[in-house]
């Protein structure tokens, strides 16, 4: 087998590893709205912790 063919096969594999763990990482987290909505104390909650 030569080095090219080796070295095209060994990035392909890269690729599709890397595309898969993007797409079950996109799958598996919450959207960025969630995220941001769960981080932040609504103002009547902070004023009667104070």
């Amino acid at each position: 087998m030569k080095f090219e063919t080796v070295l095209l096969q060994s990035f392909f594999a890269a690729c599709m590893l890397l595309c898969l763990a993007v797409m079950s990482a996109m799958l598996v987290m919450p959207s960025p709205r969630a995220v941001a909505a769960a981080s932040h104390v609504p103002a009547a909650a902070v004023g009667v912790a104070s």
